[in-house]
């Protein structure tokens, strides 16, 4: 693998290949062909590989499930200070993940067009984001009561909460 950019180190190209290697081996496995590495101060705290076929979860792409080993093995739901490299641009889910899980850098390789070419697409999902709730493939219906909210009351009245 060759660096394009400056800003790209030597280590970022390790784990860039590391996530690749990952992914590449999965398919042998039955996965898919997506890996992921979390990376904190140069060491590999986790990684991941997709195995939504293996398991039945269609939530166990690499990046989730890289994301819920490095916070198992951190005691945290806090990934501040992490690096992750993809081997493929993250979907809409694995980003906001990667976002609820407050990490500082995504690298990826494959891109969204390198996915959508072997039949792995997530166009559809930005396209229906981009919709009326109402109007999307799977209409999204707000029932307001005067139960929904009462969690969110007790948590806003909550002193001792963990905030995230």
């Amino acid at each position: 693998m060759e660096a394009k950019n400056p800003d790209i180190t030597e280590q970022d190209m390790h784990f860039m290949e590391l996530a690749a290697k990952i992914a590449e081996e999965n398919i042998d496995r039955g996965g898919g062909p997506f890996g992921a590495v979390v990376v904190r101060n140069g060491e590999v705290v986790a990684t991941g590989a997709n195995s939504v076929t293996l398991t039945n979860d269609p939530t166990a792409h690499a990046e989730v499930n890289a994301i819920r080993e490095a916070c198992r093995k951190e005691g945290s739901f806090s990934l501040a200070g992490c690096r992750v490299y993809s081997s493929c641009e993250p979907c809409p889910m694995c980003l906001s993940a990667l976002y609820w899980a407050g990490v500082d850098r995504i690298y990826y390789g494959n891109t969204q067009d390198d996915a959508d070419a072997i039949n792995f697409s997530d166009k559809f999902i930005y396209r229906e984001l981009d919709k009326p709730k109402a109007e999307r493939a799977i209409p999204c219906v707000c029932v307001k009561n005067a139960y929904t909210i009462k969690a969110f009351e007790k948590w806003a009245a909550k002193t001792d909460k963990v905030a995230y």
